[in-house]
């Protein structure tokens, strides 16, 4: 029987995306998404409640995600959700950490913009390529470097 792991999330970046690059060269983008949802609690009066969704790119999205997305900009992911598990080094306990990897996504700001957009860019030409998943699917390698363009260690794991 066949399984589906699919993820569709519409929402606004929390920060600007983070581009790092493995040790053999690939990019990935590392940023959260906040989605919104309105319920109305046992009084009857209207709440917000924010939920935040790590996201992954990887090659061409992620490549697209540092030039195109910025901090409160609101975009369209499809992905899959995966958790990761390591060893703590400090405390040597077992960690996880739940992400979505996206293999499209479609710009709803305009190029730049934060929030909202008249000028709305889609990537689904370019994200055809990731889509296929033709790309490397096993764990990103450890990490040790910090932030920035340097490689992915094991302290980057957490957002």
């Amino acid at each position: 029987m066949k399984s589906v792991n699919k993820v569709i999330l519409i929402g606004n970046l929390g920060k600007d995306p983070e581009i790092k690059y493995t040790p053999q060269g690939k990019p990935v983008a590392k940023f959260s998404l906040a989605t919104n949802e309105r319920y109305k609690d046992k009084d009857g009066q209207w709440q917000d409640r924010t939920e935040w969704h790590n996201i992954v790119l990887w090659e061409r999205l992620a490549e697209i995600a540092g030039e195109y997305l910025k901090k409160g900009g609101k975009v369209y992911i499809e992905g899959r959700i995966r958790t990761d598990s390591w060893d703590d080094k400090q405390t040597g306990q077992k960690k996880y950490m739940t992400h979505i990897v996206g293999n499209d996504i479609v710009l709803l700001s305009g190029r730049g913009e934060g929030g909202g957009g008249e000028h709305a860019g889609s990537s689904r030409g370019v994200a055809a390529s990731s889509g296929g998943n033709n790309f490397d699917q096993s764990a990103p390698e450890p990490e040790h470097a910090p932030a920035g363009s340097s490689p992915i260690t094991d302290e980057d794991i957490p957002f």
